[in-house]
């Protein structure tokens, strides 16, 4: 069979495993990010050998290239996610917290690994593994348990925050401690990777504020949805494309890439066109990883697997909760607040297993290759990984709850912690006080002048003209360009942070459309909607409007008021002019 044709057949087989491992793993209360995970494990070289053990070294290349673009679609998307004002707005908590918990924690098990036989580099590489959190599976479960915005869910996402930072600087360290050589040598690759970094800024800044603003004001562009969609993956692929080119790693270019996206206006809409690409892609990246687990490995060195996972796990959470209470101004949270921010980053992140990936080179199938650790070392890494992947949900949710017990039980003199109430029927709980205005039209434009003093900056306005977007900001109001009829784009401006949502959109499919995704998923949400014609008025009611104005009876009632008070001012007719 040609080569092409078993990579086909390694990706179909991977994502069907991945269907249904996932679906088994969420029946479970697991991420589904477990599921891909043990789809990986099972059907690789290591169990069944359904992938990667036919074809030839090009078919087998090929899944580690679909890999490669899985995690740099997953650090481009989490660079949109990041924000520099999102993290000042995080405060110290997140900034110095979070450098202090990634350092303590790179402190702490450096001279652990040293004490088990790795060498002083091996050593540093594993513990800033080690360091890092899964930023992809805990913003998710917090927003799942509705914790996202929690005194705790806050500190996670702040330190979370910080380690996407992190990212960059230390993928070059751990590329530089790989390639060996002398300490001279390893500073030059450091500071040619750190140059390379900078020219791609520079290349992002100029396409990103120069050439897409300009194709998305195309006329044809605005008529055409599928060339902003092409573009959003252009965007997306093309910044691992130019990284690969300047030597350095993919995902640090595709990672840089969303970051400086971040920052525009359009940062929403990219988010959602590339979503369902990058939901494949990073399927077959965790699934692909999966696949490098060795299950009979794991079982016979268990007891290797219980001891380093119980060691990170309390490791880690320790060093949050020690973090978090130190008498630093801006950091110190109550016992309770740290303790479970320190639960929900307990765990190795997936980025780990690229930096494990470096690290181990070509050591894995052969033991006198070129690598910084041991193909054993790499093993137990990704099994580890795995294992505190696997407890992760069932330590975000009970973290508020064993946080408040233990808050009781030990700190009684304490700052009081309660428990989130989370569940499902949580998520609909509207907890923000913000305006979320859809369509910034003349009658947009006019809403947010009536509704700035009132809401006093804290608004939003989607729509999919650039130009229109972008002029919110003289409303004091943030304009993202996005199709809001998109769920994604809704969920990513802050539909559940917000309060009012009104819809001024002229085009009746879209209005009721966008009502209808908005009522599924807040239903406790008020939304105030435009009808452009009478007859559908009951069409965005019956979708979920609490108020609808419908433009032609209020055009009727104007109609009727400037013409009566036409007949009020007419004057009479004076009698001897008649004559």
């Amino acid at each position: 069979m040609d080569a092409g044709w078993y990579l086909l057949t390694d990706v179909l087989i991977l994502l069907a495993a991945a269907l249904v491992c996932g679906t088994i793993a969420e029946r479970f209360k697991q991420s589904s990010i477990i599921g891909y995970l043990f789809a990986g494990a099972v059907v690789g070289p290591g169990a069944l050998g359904w992938v990667g053990t036919h074809g030839d070294e090009a078919a087998q290349g090929g899944v580690n290239v679909i890999a490669e673009l899985g995690v740099s679609l997953l650090l481009f998307t989490i660079g949109l996610e990041f924000s520099f004002r999102r993290l000042r707005k995080l405060g110290a908590a997140a900034l110095g917290g979070g450098t202090l918990q990634l350092t303590l924690t790179t402190a702490a098990a450096w001279p652990v690994a040293m004490l088990v036989g790795l060498s002083p580099a091996a050593a540093f590489a594993v513990a800033l593994m080690v360091g890092l959190s899964s930023t992809a599976c805990v913003l998710a479960l917090l927003q799942a348990n509705a914790a996202g915005e929690s005194p705790h869910g806050r500190m996670a996402t702040g330190m979370l925050l910080l380690q996407d930072v992190a990212v960059l600087p230390v993928t070059l360290l751990v590329t530089a401690l790989a390639a060996g050589g002398t300490a001279g040598q390893m500073l030059a690759e450091l500071g040619q990777a750190l140059l390379f970094s900078v020219l791609l800024v520079v290349v992002f800044l100029l396409l990103f504020n120069v050439a897409a603003p300009r194709l998305l004001n195309l006329k044809q562009w605005a008529r055409n949805r599928e060339f902003p969609i092409l573009l959003a993956i252009v965007m997306a692929l093309g910044s691992a494309a130019l990284a690969h080119e300047a030597g350095i790693s993919p995902a640090i270019g595709a990672f840089l890439a969303g970051v400086l996206l971040a920052e525009s206006p359009f940062d929403v809409q990219v988010r959602a066109d590339v979503a369902s690409l990058r939901t494949v892609l990073v399927t077959l990246f965790f699934a692909s990883i999966g696949m490098l687990a060795d299950p009979v490995w794991a079982v016979a060195n268990w007891h290797l697997v219980i001891g380093a996972t119980a060691a990170v796990l309390v490791g880690k959470a320790a060093i949050v909760l020690g973090v978090l209470s130190l008498p630093i101004k801006g950091i110190k949270q109550s016992a309770g607040v740290a303790l479970a921010a320190g639960l929900c980053l307990a765990q190795v992140g997936e980025f780990s297993f690229v930096l494990a990936k470096i690290a181990v080179g070509d050591r894995l199938g052969n033991p006198d290759g070129n690598g910084l650790i041991s193909g054993d070392t790499f093993r137990l890494i990704v099994s580890v990984t795995i294992v505190t992947l696997l407890v992760t949900p069932y330590l975000v949710q009970a973290a508020p709850k064993v946080a408040a017990k233990m808050n009781r039980r030990f700190w009684p003199k304490g700052v009081a912690f309660e428990p989130a109430e989370t569940g499902p029927e949580k998520l609909a709980v509207i907890s923000g006080d913000r305006l979320l205005l859809v369509g910034f039209g003349p009658a947009g434009q006019q809403v947010a002048a009536e509704l700035t003093s009132a809401f006093d900056g804290r608004g939003d306005v989607i729509d999919l003209n650039p130009r229109v977007a972008g002029l919110a900001a003289e409303y004091g109001m943030k304009g993202h360009v996005g199709d809001a009829t998109n769920g994604e784009v809704l969920d990513h401006v802050g539909l559940r942070q917000t309060q009012l949502l009104i819809v001024t959109l002229p085009d009746p499919a879209a209005a009721r459309e966008v009502i209808a995704r908005a009522r599924a998923a807040c239903p406790s949400l008020n939304i105030v909607a435009r009808s452009r014609y009478h007859v559908t008025r009951w069409e965005l009611m019956l979708a979920g409007a609490e108020v609808v104005v419908d433009e032609e009876e209020h055009v009727g009632r104007q109609l009727a008021h400037e013409a009566l008070s036409i007949l009020a001012v007419e004057p009479e007719v004076d009698d001897e002019d008649d004559t």
